[in-house]
């Protein structure tokens, strides 16, 4: 591999090579909340060690906290323990924290791009799986464990193996009612959930080139989902007004000069990977998952698969999946019951997914059958939501509005699934037990097919859907 932005990025934060084969690699911005930072905070304390550079850390709380009533202190015991230890862990080592009086708290993968923590070329690193949804803005930006946030945080470094890098273009133009969320779930099953393994995903071609930077994000959050260790999109334009007049971006003249860095990093005309893959966005339908794990999924015209037509593990896979499921082999997910319809999630809980799912629901009511919520994915999403009225259109529609967080995506907080609900969800993972019941079932796709769902009663294909 040559001329990626991989490569320029990765080889200006290389530290050294270790005798592993692994490199020790500078990290530019560490990303830290509540759930995965308090045992790495404690094992610096046990060693005597303080934070090597607090300016480039940043925390705020978002897996655990309520989302229905945020008044301190938490009623979960153990939420209240995660909040007051990042609380008291960021003060001793002089760290920011966007807390709830802050105005500025969110789900972290939210909350990064729209502060302008998040910029062009840098290394980003975050205790949380979902962290290559920076890799949006031309990052490399990647989860790590509880151990490995110690290590950055005493050392501003992590050590990794290198990546090959895969192009996947997306070609064409999508057809009405296909959405971001419809190309990622399409991706993931075309190459598999364990398809990225080793690899950094390069995503463009002119579908990603038209995206706006949500869109993107959406794309690069459930990289991880594919078994790629990052994914990321080159900056350009699009990248840069989004970022223009950010509160941690570079001001006036500076912001110039940075921009001119920032697009300079993208990968070159020769530049070489080690696959290519493409996909046909004119193609593509609205997609939702059937199973229990994101790479099972449909297009919304397509019928279930058939174990009966596989052999081995495959066929073991779907036939324990749709026994999980509750649903048959050939029939169609339209139609399909829903009890819990969920808006929300680092992956479609920005403000222009909102906008999309109210729209869907304006002069509708939730079906009597279904409780829905609408989660926005920081508090400036909400504020500025509820600026234009979303929060009224959702309320009027019989959705609940609630505060920011994590919420039903992980259920490590009380919004959680009953019994074996089916949940129609714009989250990024429906394994066994996600949102807290361990019958509960979920079926991941866009906030469109969510809020039409929600007001069907039942999955839809909003490309049909008389509303």
């Amino acid at each position: 591999m040559a001329g990626t932005l991989f490569d320029t990025v990765w080889d200006a934060h290389a530290v050294r090579l270790l005798p592993n084969g692994h490199t020790q690699l500078y990290v530019g911005l560490h990303l830290v909340h509540e759930v995965t930072s308090p045992q790495a905070f404690d094992m610096l304390r046990a060693r005597g060690w303080t934070v090597r550079a607090p300016h480039r850390t940043f925390a705020t709380v978002d897996h655990i906290v309520p989302t229905r009533q945020q008044a301190r202190p938490f009623g979960d015991l153990m939420a209240e323990a995660m909040a007051t230890a990042l609380e008291q862990n960021c003060q001793a080592h002089g760290i920011p924290l966007f807390d709830l009086p802050s105005g500025r708290q969110g789900i972290v993968h939210v909350v990064g791009p729209e502060q302008g923590l998040t910029q062009p070329g840098m290394t980003i690193a975050c205790g949380d799986s979902h962290t290559s949804t920076h890799g949006a803005f031309g990052a490399l930006a990647f989860g790590i464990g509880t151990s490995q946030v110690r290590d950055v945080l005493a050392s501003q470094c992590v050590a990794l193996p290198r990546l090959a890098v895969r192009r996947i273009d997306v070609d064409g133009t999508l057809p009405p009612g296909v959405t971001a969320k419809d190309v990622i779930l399409t991706i993931i099953r075309r190459l598999g959930v364990d398809g990225g393994n080793g690899y950094a995903y390069e995503y463009g071609g002119p579908v990603i080139d038209r995206m706006s930077m949500d869109e993107r994000m959406t794309v690069c959050n459930m990289s991880i989902e594919g078994g790629a260790r990052m994914g990321y999109v080159n900056p350009d334009a699009t990248t840069v007004e989004f970022l223009r007049d950010r509160p941690y971006a570079p001001q006036g003249a500076d912001f110039e000069a940075a921009a001119a860095r920032w697009l300079a990093l993208a990968s070159g005309p020769d530049a070489t990977y080690a696959d290519r893959v493409h996909i046909d966005g004119s193609a593509l339908a609205p997609t939702i998952t059937w199973g229990i794990n994101p790479g099972q999924s449909v297009a919304i015209d397509e019928p279930l698969p058939d174990p009966a037509a596989l052999r081995g593990a495959d066929a073991a896979s779907v036939t324990e999946a749709l026994g999980y499921m509750r649903l048959a082999a050939g029939q169609p997910m339209t139609g399909t019951p829903i009890q819990v319809a969920f808006v929300g999630s680092c992956t479609n809980g920005r403000l222009s997914d909102l906008r999309t799912a109210a729209a869907m629901v304006q002069g509708h009511r939730v079906a009597p059958t279904v409780r829905a919520i609408v989660v926005p994915g920081s508090q400036q999403v909400r504020a500025a939501a509820e600026a234009e009225g979303l929060d009224a259109v959702f309320r009027d529609a019989g959705f609940e509005w609630r505060g920011a967080g994590c919420s039903m995506c992980l259920a490590m907080n009380d919004d959680r699934l009953h019994g074996d609900e089916m949940c129609a969800a714009s989250s990024n993972r429906n394994f066994k037990g996600r949102q807290g019941s361990p019958t509960g079932r979920t079926l991941l796709m866009s906030p469109a097919m969510v809020a039409a769902a929600a007001v069907a009663g039942e999955v839809v294909d909003i490309r049909r859907w008389s509303r």
